[in-house]
């Protein structure tokens, strides 16, 4: 039987509104329109966040803004030519991709061979594991720092232990380059080995186990099962490590100042004379706006060698 309350049948709902006693209250349509734009507004923050000092810098790019310029004015592409036209620019760029592509290749083979060992189960490997992590939680301007008392060639360890006497320095010129590329691959050697790590246990054992009842090779295994399926996780590692590379400025300026003369002088390292210790903004602007460019046309290629090689793994799964 059918009970009404205050003339209306119970589950009817009032006008306007959800049925009495049924659900939670109806959100009202202005809440509902709302919501899309309250749940976009951090995000939107974030984008703003990030733009706003690019877009800054992109107008600096364009004028001729210093501290012995206080008024500027709108200079067009002068400053991209006097920065393209310097022969410290371009030992900048050359420095800045010879060391990106040696620190990243030499990271990634012995991050990889790092990982491969510590696959293996083992109490040592455990350890050695946990260890591995420290160099990541030390700041890389307190290890360039470390690093450089143990450059010293009065007091160094290291022409102690190796027997170089006190004359070797290996901040010169000639070995400078190598120096600041070794401090980086003490710091940063186990971040790939940690993330190429987390893709081998991930990997599935069945392919594995089929190749060891057919009586494959560890070695066969490694380069026909195990490293096609490893690339797309190598590659991140790649990405991540090269766009840092690219990015360079705390251990060099720690270790070097850009020197011995420019022999380590990044592009980092020349934008940041130019606007802190030179105090001309738009030249360091300038300076940004094509590292920005260099850094935007590698990560975009190695994103789509990422693809190539996640589709690659993906069929040899299959």
């Amino acid at each position: 039987m059918t009970t009404t309350v205050s003339g209306r049948t119970r589950g009817q709902a009032p006008p306007g509104g959800a049925p009495e006693g049924d659900g939670p209250p109806a959100v009202p349509a202005w809440r509902r329109k709302a919501r899309p734009y309250l749940l976009s507004v951090p995000a939107v923050a974030i984008i703003v966040g990030i733009m706003y000092p690019f877009v800054l810098g992109a107008y600096y790019s364009v004028l001729d803004y210093s501290a012995t310029n206080p008024a500027p004015s709108f200079v067009g592409l002068d400053n991209f030519r006097s920065v393209v036209t310097s022969p410290e620019f371009w030992g900048s760029v050359r420095f800045t991709l010879v060391f990106a592509v040696l620190a990243t290749v030499v990271e990634t083979a012995l991050g990889v061979g790092v990982a491969l060992l510590l696959n293996r189960s083992s109490i040592v490997g455990r350890i050695f594991e946990k260890v591995l992590i420290l160099p990541l939680m030390i700041a890389p301007v307190i290890a360039g720092v470390i690093w450089k008392l143990m450059y010293n060639p009065q007091f160094g360890i290291l022409n102690h232990v190796f027997g170089l006497g006190s004359t070797f320095d290996f901040l010169s010129r000639e070995h400078a380059l190598y120096s600041v590329v070794l401090v980086d691959l003490w710091t940063y050697t186990p971040f790939v080995a940690i993330l190429v790590l987390a893709g081998i246990r991930s990997l599935p054992r069945e392919p594995f186990e089929a190749s060891e009842v057919d009586g494959a090779s560890w070695f066969y295994m490694f380069r026909r099962l195990m490293l096609p399926m490893m690339w797309p996780y190598i590659l991140v590692a790649v990405i991540f490590r090269f766009m840092d590379c690219l990015k360079i400025f705390d251990i060099i300026q720690v270790l070097t100042q850009g020197g011995p003369g420019t022999a380590t002088r990044s592009l980092q390292v020349g934008a940041f004379e130019d606007s802190i210790t030179n105090f001309n903004y738009s030249r360091g602007s300038t300076y940004m706006f094509i590292l920005w460019a260099i850094v935007y046309l590698a990560a975009n290629y190695l994103v789509k060698v990422l693809g190539r090689a996640q589709r690659r793994a993906a069929g040899a799964e299959d």
